[in-house]
Order: structure tokens, then C-alpha cells, then sequence
């Protein structure tokens, strides 16, 4: 039983819900995350091609990069929420049910799947190709068909990347083709305003959007309380974790190549490291099963 699937739907029944989801590309991202208390977590794509393959995200990743990545990131907490990029679906109808069984499996709560073609890119870069509306629906009704095929809670989110090349009015009406095809929740892509903002959640209403507030990217900068007041029901940060990574592990590399040393601060060791991915847990677990593999303990000792 996917328990986070289900908690995900019930925060978006509540009226009065809210989904908070930093985006986290790795184990010690997402556990980073969850320690500091989000109940909700983002897979992004971009994310998981820079540290999977170290390339952009040009389309590179293979559903079982995917769905590997996801199934590692939701089992790290069954019961919170993990929201995952699923790109175009990696195919026709076949490969998109594939896709949603694989996800719904895996333990992801919900999923997004775009009108890109198969060599998509960025959200954020220029140049993206579409499918037609058509092509795009039947990715949508796929999915819906595989998650009540397998008798799943997971969340189908209809995800459209047209209004770059398409304009708004035509977006509206992919986005209310996909909701009509049985999509739980839409996603309008590069939304480069806040009045947009507005009369996208406006023209969609009730149904649930998402807002992917990517920072220096096509959209402004728009705060959780700001897009819950607007009326959004899910907000995504892709570049929450591998941002602040990135920045550190530069500074931190060039420290490294000037001093010949990382410089580390002293909280910083090997067993604060090991905490964050639930060292303790283990020992515990290793003891109520009767093992005595830590009975000595595993701080070093002065």
C-alpha cells in the first residue's frame, strides 16, 4: 500500500491544504530535507541528471534512471509525500502506463508528465518542440487508465510546457484538455508573472495547480504564503538542495586546491555525516534484533 500517495490526496481533498516541496536529487539531499522538516519532497529531473550523469537536463535520463532515483528518495520515509518529475512519459501510451505502474510501485506519491517531445529539455530553456494535443492527451488518459488499472492513489499531475512557443490561451486549453482526460492536478510551466499566476489558478479553478518557482528562471520570485494566497495547491523548489550544493562544493574545491586542506568545520565529521543518514536508527535497530555489532559504540574515542 503506497501510504504516501494517499497522504498526498488527502492534502489536496482538504480545502484548506498546502504542499511545500523543496526539490532533492539524492539520498543526503532528501534526508537533509526531511530533517529539517518538510512533509513533502520533490524529485527534479534536472537535478537527477546533473548527479546521475553530470549533464544538463537535455532529456538524457531514462525511465529507470528515474525510477530508480524515486524509489531510493520515497523509501527513505514511506509516509511523506515525494513528488517526481516523469519527463514525457518516455513513450507512446505503453511506455507512459509502464511508467506510472513503475512510479506507483516504487513508492511515489505523485508524478508529472509533460507535452514535450521525446528530446525535451529544461522548463527553463528556450527552444522546446511540443507534441500535438492530442499526442499530449493520450499521455494524460494513459496514465489515469494504468492508476486505475492497478487500483493506485497515486497523483497523475498534467504538466504543459506550451506557453513559451504557444501562448497562454492555448496552454489553458492543453491544461483543461489533460484535466478533462482525468488528470488530478495541472501544471503550467514558465508562468513569467504574477497576474498570470493569478488568472492561470482563476481560469483552472478548482482544479489543484502546481507552481515550479525556479528562481532566476522565466518565473518571479514568489514565496510559499504568496502562492498559497494566490491559490496554488502545490508549490516545487527544483533547485532547493543542488543549488546551495553546487555553490558549496565550489567554494569548497577551490579551498581545497588553494590550501592543499577542505578546512572543514569541527562539527563537521564523519559521524555528524553518518547521523543525518540515520546512523542511529540502525544501531537501534541492530539492538532490538539482538545483534551486538555496536555494542562498543561508534563515536571516536579521545
Amino acid at each position: 500500500m503506497n501510504t504516501s500517495a494517499r497522504n498526498l490526496r488527502r492534502m489536496l481533498e482538504d480545502p484548506n491544504g498546502f504542499v511545500m516541496a523543496p526539490g532533492v536529487y539524492d539520498g543526503l539531499s532528501a534526508r537533509m530535507a526531511l530533517a529539517a522538516g518538510f512533509e513533502a519532497l520533490y524529485m527534479t529531473g534536472a537535478g537527477t541528471a546533473a548527479s546521475v550523469h553530470g549533464q544538463a537536463d537535455l532529456g538524457i535520463c531514462t525511465l529507470n534512471d528515474m525510477r530508480n532515483n524515486a524509489e531510493m528518495l520515497a523509501n527513505l520515509s514511506p509516509s511523506t509525500p515525494l513528488i517526481a518529475d516523469a519527463d514525457t512519459g518516455y513513450g507512446g501510451p505503453i511506455m507512459v502506463a509502464r511508467t506510472t505502474e513503475q512510479y506507483a510501485r516504487s513508492g511515489v506519491a505523485g508524478f508529472h508528465i509533460e507535452d514535450q517531445v521525446q528530446t525535451k529539455r529544461c522548463g527553463h530553456l528556450s527552444g522546446k518542440l511540443l507534441v500535438d494535443t492530442d499526442t499530449y492527451t493520450s499521455r494524460i488518459r494513459a496514465a489515469v487508465q494504468a492508476r486505475q488499472r492497478m487500483g493506485s492513489d497515486i497523483v497523475v499531475i498534467a504538466r504543459t510546457d506550451s506557453l513559451q512557443s504557444l501562448g497562454y490561451e492555448e496552454s489553458v486549453a492543453r491544461l483543461k484538455a489533460a484535466r478533462d482526460a482525468g488528470a488530478d492536478v495541472g501544471f503550467l510551466e514558465g508562468i513569467s508573472s504574477r497576474e498570470m499566476a493569478r488568472q492561470a489558478v482563476q481560469d483552472l479553478a478548482p482544479w489543484p495547480l502546481v507552481l515550479n518557482m525556479v528562481e532566476h528562471g522565466s518565473t518571479p520570485s514568489i514565496s510559499a504564503a504568496e502562492a498559497r494566497e494566490i491559490g496554488f495547491r502545490i508549490i516545487i523548489y527544483p533547485f532547493a538542495t543542488i543549488g546551495p550544493a553546487l555553490t558549496a562544493m565550489r567554494e569548497g574545491l577551490e579551498k581545497l586546491k588553494k590550501l592543499g586542506l577542505p578546512d572543514l568545520p569541527k562539527e563537521l565529521t564523519p559521524q555528524m555525516l553518518f547521523r543525518v543518514c540515520g546512523l542511529d536508527e540502525s544501531v537501534k535497530l541492530d539492538a532490538e534484533a539482538g545483534g551486538v555489532s555496536f555494542d562498543s559504540g561508534v563515536d571516536l574515542k579521545k
